[in-house]
């Protein structure tokens, strides 16, 4: 049996909630948010922390389900470079879309679906 170390009997994360890490590379930028239909499409709630040398990181916690949120970066609105997939936003522009699964297993599963396979042959490997 595990021991539950929250003395303070304060209650601990949602279960149904995913860590969710967001990355991002601008060597000038000076201020990074998230908006997304996550948080209302508000930036200011999630600002990405700067590791220094243009890296930007954010983790929150996201109950599983499919989300629309763009990259906020010195006040312009853009598509996470990062993102596998994107939708058109009725501002012109282009939403990223984020999965978030129920699991890390649920999400490598998913992942694993995206890959192309490979078939050996005697000379040449090809992808479906």
């Amino acid at each position: 049996m595990k021991h539950n170390h929250n003395h303070n009997n304060v209650p601990g994360p949602d279960p149904q909630l995913v860590p969710v890490r967001f990355e991002f590379t601008h060597p000038s930028a000076k201020t990074v948010c998230i908006a997304g239909s996550f948080n209302q499409w508000r930036a200011e709630a999630k600002t990405l922390h700067s590791s220094g040398a243009g890296n930007w990181w954010k983790e929150t916690l996201l109950a599983p389900g499919t989300y629309e949120y763009c990259l906020v970066v010195d006040g312009e609105w853009m598509p996470d470079p990062r993102a596998r997939e994107t939708v058109p936003n009725p501002f012109g522009g282009r939403n990223s879309i984020l999965h978030v699964a129920t699991s890390p297993r649920a999400a490598h599963l998913a992942d694993a679906e995206n890959i192309p396979m490979k078939i050996e042959t005697n000379k040449n490997t090809r992808k479906i």
